[in-house]
Order: structure tokens, then sequence, then C-alpha cells
């Protein structure tokens, strides 16, 4: 009897050990998981859609504002926003883990959550491949392996398609409005930044060392960027129109302003092949019209 419940025993403790793995967020901390995440909080809008293309169902039990992509994730309890989150909620639920990122203005929440004791995964992907990374590791969170590597994959081999489509181009100067006031850009930390620069755009501001930092219309008149893109979820004339005052800036005088929809370059997610797409395309409409004035001359 005591062989039979040894072997018992010992199985069982195999599969626990067969299901336990460690992963490494994006800040670089280790994460340890005995099984798959039953109860997840996201609290970012990117991370709720890369939990989504990795197979996610019911696991998402809340999230927070603007989380609205797939539509599934509209019906998904808020619990705040990702400048403030309701801690009592948080408590309440007692998810087994969170999935933040640090640049969403609540790193202090964040850290004061670990204190409590709750498992916090941060998602922060600066790059096309580190997309890929993160759907896959979501799969691991969720036990949806399968899944999540179908879905890098594919999303890997549109991005081969976008690479082989632009590739050596001519550099075109690009300053990124992310807000209008105060006028804030990105710097190179951010996956926007690798978009610009994929397309063959140079981000004027890139090597600020603020992610998100403020800036001066005279600091983008001395940049004199050739194209503006406006990051912009509706169309919004107030953000649009203050710039053809600027007739001194090269994209201004040349009519080179354009809205990109922020859900698609904002959000560290799948989808940001396709906000990729459209700077690529605004991006060599750039490029045609300024060779098109070089032979008119």
């Amino acid at each position: 009897m005591r062989t039979l419940f040894s072997i018992i025993t010992f199985a069982f403790s195999l599969n626990a050990f067969a299901q336990s793995f460690t992963l490494t967020d994006d800040d670089g901390y280790s994460v340890s998981f005995s099984s798959p995440a039953k109860r997840i909080i996201s609290l970012a809008p990117h991370a709720t859609e890369l939990l989504f293309a990795a197979g996610a169902s019911v696991q998402v039990v809340a999230t927070v504002s603007y989380s609205d992509f797939p539509e599934q994730a509209k019906t998904i309890p808020r619990i705040g926003s990702y400048k403030k989150i309701d801690m009592e909620s948080v408590v309440k639920i007692n998810p087994d883990l969170i999935i933040a990122w640090n640049s969403g203005g609540v790193e202090q929440q964040i850290a004061d959550l670990k204190r409590l004791g709750f498992k916090v995964y941060l998602s922060e992907p600066t790059s096309f491949e580190d997309v890929a990374t993160n759907i896959i590791n979501m799969g691991k969170i969720l036990g949806t392996t399968e899944t999540a590597q179908a879905a890098a994959g594919v999303y890997l081999q549109e991005l081969g398609r976008l690479k082989k489509k632009y590739n050596n181009l001519k550099p075109v100067d690009v300053f990124y409005q992310v807000w209008n006031i105060p006028l804030r850009t990105i710097n190179n930390g951010h996956l926007i930044s690798s978009v610009i620069k994929f397309c063959g755009g140079h981000n004027v501001f890139g090597e600020l060392s603020m992610r998100a930092p403020k800036v001066g219309i005279e600091s983008v008149i001395e940049k004199n960027p050739q194209a503006i893109i406006i990051g912009m979820s509706e169309d919004r004339k107030d953000w649009v129109d203050p710039w053809f005052q600027w007739k001194s800036i090269d994209a201004v005088k040349n009519n080179h302003i354009y809205s990109v929809n922020a859900d698609l370059i904002v959000r560290q997610g799948p989808r940001v092949l396709q906000g990729a797409k459209r700077v690529c395309e605004v991006l060599e409409k750039v490029r045609s019209d300024s060779l098109v004035d070089r032979n008119k001359k």
C-alpha cells in the first residue's frame, strides 16, 4: 500500500513540476507560475488584446477603460483606467495574476499591488518581435500555447511580408504627435518609434530621454520634419488645424500632415502591423511628392 501511495504521490509531483514555469517579463523580472492563470486582471488595453490573441476566453476577469478590442473585451468589468486603478476592486476580485505596464502612470499602484502579494507580469513590447514574444508568453500564462504560437506565426509572417515590401527606403524626418495640449511626442523607447524606423522614417525627437516628452512648437520648427503624423482614434480638427499657421515647417508647407488610428499604433499588440502599413503608405507619399517636386525644378 505504501509503495502504491509513493507512486501516486510521485506522479502528482511530476505533473505539478511539468506545469510549473517561469517567464521573464518586459521589465526583466522573473515571474513563476505553478500552473496556467485562471483569473487575470489586465491593466492595459494592449495587454487585453495580447491575451485574446493568445487564446483567452473567460480568464480575463477585469480590465481598464479603453480595453475595447476584440468585441468580447467590451463585456469585461472595469476596475479603473490606465492612470488610476480601484485598488479595493482588485483586492475583492483577488486575481491570481495581474498584467500591467509601466508607462501608464500607475507605477506606484503596481508597486503597491506587489507589496500586497499579487503576482504582477509587466508587458511593454518595444519592437515588432517583442509583440510576437508577448503573444507566445501570454499563451503560456493562459495554457493556450498552441493557439498563441499559431497567432504569433501569422503575425510574424505578415511582418516578414511588410519588411520585404518596405526595405531600403529613403529616410523621412517625422514628428509624431501623441497629444495636442500640451504637445507631446515619443522617444525611441516606444514601439511607435520602431514603426517609424521600420517604414524608413526618422523620429526627430527619438533621442530624448523621456518616453513621452512634452515639446514646444519652437523645437518642432527647429527640427523641421518632412512629415507630421498625429495618432488619434477619431478625426480631430482641433489637433490638425493649428499646424497650418506654421508654414516654415516642411511638413506643413507641403501638406504632409497625416492621422493614424492611435489604437493601431499606440497599443503594443498584433494590430500594430495595420498601423505600420498606414505609416509606411504615408511616408511613401512623402517620398513620391518630394520626387515630383525635384523633377519639376
